[in-house]
């Protein structure tokens, strides 16, 4: 009976950990998106995420750290409707692979990736795909007007990066997204998909609401 008691009660610092994981999360997000947005140097991202259809922030993804589930590479992505001004998420992933790196030389690099089209955001509905491969990807431009903000639109995905002040140097060709299935249930309380979060929504947490109003206000959205 009590090796029952034990059992029952170990699953539950698991689940504690996944919320509290996925909380933080959610509010790197927030912080990391708010601090580009204010960036000078991104002001092709604040012009390119009006047009976006979702939108992946990953604040801290380690140098040589890049093993699918590892925390180190772990983002959220946040997505809406056609001309839609409701985004909706967000839903948890890890990104990673093992040629993965850093290429402007710093330990730690803040990554997002803008889906520009049905089949970027598509992709993230999967259980995992490969950027580059299943999506076609593009690094962001950096600078601002007409030219920065209609560059490589005819990429499914646009990456931009910052890493101690430096822009646009991650590779992240033929890295790998897949879903953080752990923290999504524990962030919403239930077994929940990407499609359930961000096509149905039928999943809500109410501690995202700060994290939707930045992307809203990084998107120009009253």
């Amino acid at each position: 009976m009590a090796s029952g008691l034990l059992v029952l009660s170990g699953g539950s610092p698991a689940l504690a950990g996944d919320a509290t994981d996925a909380k933080q999360l959610v509010e790197k997000a927030r912080m990391s998106l708010e601090s580009i947005k204010a960036d000078k140097g991104m002001a092709a991202f604040c012009e390119l995420i009006n047009k976006a259809k979702g939108i992946f922030i990953a604040p801290q993804v380690l140098k040589g750290a890049f093993i699918v589930g590892a925390s180190g590479g772990s983002g959220v992505f946040l997505a809406r409707e056609g001309t839609s001004h409701e985004w909706a998420g967000p839903a948890f992933y890890t990104m990673g692979e093992a040629s993965f790196g850093l290429q402007i030389g710093g330990d730690a690099s803040e990554v997002i990736l803008l889906a520009m089209t049905d089949r970027g955001v598509t992709a993230f509905l999967s259980d995992n795909f490969k950027l580059g491969a299943d999506t076609a990807i593009a690094l962001g431009p950096i600078g601002m007007g007409a030219a920065a903000a209609t560059a490589n639109l005819s990429a499914d995905i646009l990456c931009f990066s910052r890493a101690k002040g430096l822009y646009g140097g991650v590779s992240v060709d033929g890295a790998v997204v897949a879903v953080r299935d752990s923290l999504n249930q524990a962030y919403y309380g239930k077994a929940v998909s990407p499609t359930d979060i961000l096509v149905k929504k039928t999943a809500h947490n109410k501690g995202a609401a700060g994290l939707i109003k930045a992307v809203n206000k990084a998107a120009k959205v009253k």
